[in-house]
C-alpha cells in the first residue's frame, strides 16, 4: 500500500523577485558595512596584526629543538626583548613562550618535564603572576598548552587562514572588538559580595609569527591611549577581596598552592641542570605608580629572594644595573625602540648569568 507520505508534494515555487538585484544590493551593503568598521578601527588606532592566539603560541611551541633557548613569562619579556639583538648576543634565535597575563609556571614545568629539553630557559618573575594559584592568570597558560597538545588539522587550517586575514584587516582583534568583548565593557557597579574584573588595557601592540611583541607609537607617546593603559594596571594588580562566603578551606588551599611552588620550581631547576640544561630568572623593568604598587605588595625580600635562595639559580634583577633602568611609557613595558637598547644592554649579563 503506498505510504501517503511518498505522494506529499514538498515542491515550492520560487517567488518572482529580482534576485540578482538584490544579491548585488547584498553584497554592497555587506562590503559597505566592513569598509566603515574597518575605518572606524583604524580611527581608534587599530592596525593589521596577529592575535595572540593559543595556536600562534602552539606554532612557536613546536619550534621548540633539545637545545632551544627559550623565553617563558608575562607580557614584559613578549614587549622588552629584541630576538634579534639576543640571537646576535647568544648565538642562537631564541623562541618566544612568554604570555601576556598569565602565570609562567605551568608552561616553565612542561618545557622542563620535556625530557628531550635540556636548552636554556630565560624566565620573567613577576612574583605576583608567578605565585598566582590558579585562576586567570594560569588559565592563560593552561589554554595554550592545551591547543599545542590537542590541536587537529582544522585548527590548523583556521588558524593558517586567520592569519592571513589578520595580518591585513584591522578589526580583526579578538581580545577588544568582538561582540563578546564590547558586552562585556558595558558599566556594571559592583555588588555586595560580587566584584567584576577590572578592564584589560586595550590592544596597544603589533605582533608577528615569531611572536615579536612590539608597543605601538600611540601607546609610547603621552596621550589619551596611554593614559588608558596606565589607568587599567592599577585595578588589574590590586585584585577585589574574596567575597564574605569563600569558604575558608579554599584560601587555605590557595595558601599551601603558593607555599608549594616554591619547592616545585627549585625541583624543576635541578632536574634541568642535571640534564645539562640552564635556566636564568629576569625581573624586567617597570616605572611610575606601577612600580610603587608592586614592591610594596611583592618586595624583593620576599618572593623573589626566597625563590633565588631555594633554586640556587642565576638571576638578573634589573634595578641592580642602571645600565637596564629604563622608563616604562605605560609603567608597565618598553617602547620599541627603547626594548631594542634594553636587550642589548641584557645580553653580557644574560652570558655572565650561563656561563658563556
Amino acid at each position: 500500500m503506498p505510504s501517503s507520505i511518498s505522494n506529499f508534494d514538498f515542491s515550492r515555487p520560487i517567488p518572482a523577485l529580482p534576485w540578482r538585484g538584490l544579491l548585488i544590493a547584498t553584497a554592497l551593503l555587506t562590503t559597505a558595512a566592513t569598509a566603515a568598521w574597518e575605518i572606524s578601527a583604524r580611527a581608534r588606532g587599530y592596525a593589521p596584526t596577529l592575535n595572540d592566539t593559543p595556536d600562534l603560541w602552539a606554532d612557536r611551541r613546536e619550534a621548540v629543538q633539545p637545545d632551544s633557548v627559550v623565553i617563558l613569562g608575562d607580557s614584559r619579556p613578549l614587549f622588552d626583548l629584541d630576538l634579534d639583538e639576543l640571537e646576535k648576543g647568544l648565538g642562537s634565535r631564541p623562541i618566544q613562550l612568554a604570555i601576556a597575563g598569565s602565570c609562567a609556571f605551568p608552561n616553565l614545568e612542561e618545557i622542563i618535564n620535556d625530557g628531550r629539553f635540556r636548552g636554556t630557559i630565560i624566565c620573567s618573575i613577576v612574583p605576583g603572576m608567578f605565585f598566582a594559584p590558579g585562576g586567570p592568570l594560569e588559565k592563560s597558560a593552561t589554554d595554550a598548552l592545551k591547543r599545542y597538545r590537542e590541536r587537529t588539522i582544522a585548527h590548523r587550517v583556521g588558524h593558517q587562514l586567520g592569519m592571513l586575514l589578520e595580518e591585513r584587516i584591522a578589526f580583526m582583534k579578538q581580545e577588544d572588538l568582538v561582540l563578546a568583548k564590547l558586552l562585556q565593557k558595558i558599566a556594571v557597579p559592583n555588588r555586595a559580595n560580587s566584584y567584576l574584573p577590572p578592564d584589560l588595557p586595550p590592544y596597544f601592540q603589533t605582533m608577528d609569527r615569531e611572536r615579536r611583541t612590539r608597543m605601538s607609537d600611540a601607546a609610547a607617546r603621552p596621550g589619551p591611549l596611554q593614559d588608558r593603559i596606565k589607568h587599567g594596571w592599577i585595578p588589574l594588580f590590586t585584585p577585589p577581596p574574596f567575597p564574605e562566603y569563600t569558604p575558608k578551606e579554599v584560601l587555605e588551599g590557595m595558601g599551601r598552592a603558593v607555599e608549594e611552588r616554591f619547592g616545585k620550581v627549585a625541583a624543576l631547576v635541578k632536574k634541568l641542570e642535571a640534564r645539562g640544561g640552564k635556566i636564568v630568572f629576569v625581573r624586567y623593568p617597570h616605572s611610575g605608580d606601577l612600580k610603587v604598587l608592586e614592591d610594596k605588595a611583592t618586595p624583593r625580600s620576599a618572593e623573589w629572594a626566597r625563590l633565588m635562595r631555594e633554586t640556587g639559580a642565576p638571576n638578573i634583577y634589573y634595578s641592580d644595573h642602571p645600565e637596564l633602568i629604563f622608563d616604562c611609557p605605560e609603567w608597565s613595558h618598553l617602547s620599541g625602540p627603547d626594548s631594542v637598547e634594553f636587550t642589548k644592554r641584557l645580553v653580557p649579563h644574560l652570558k655572565k648569568a650561563l656561563g658563556k
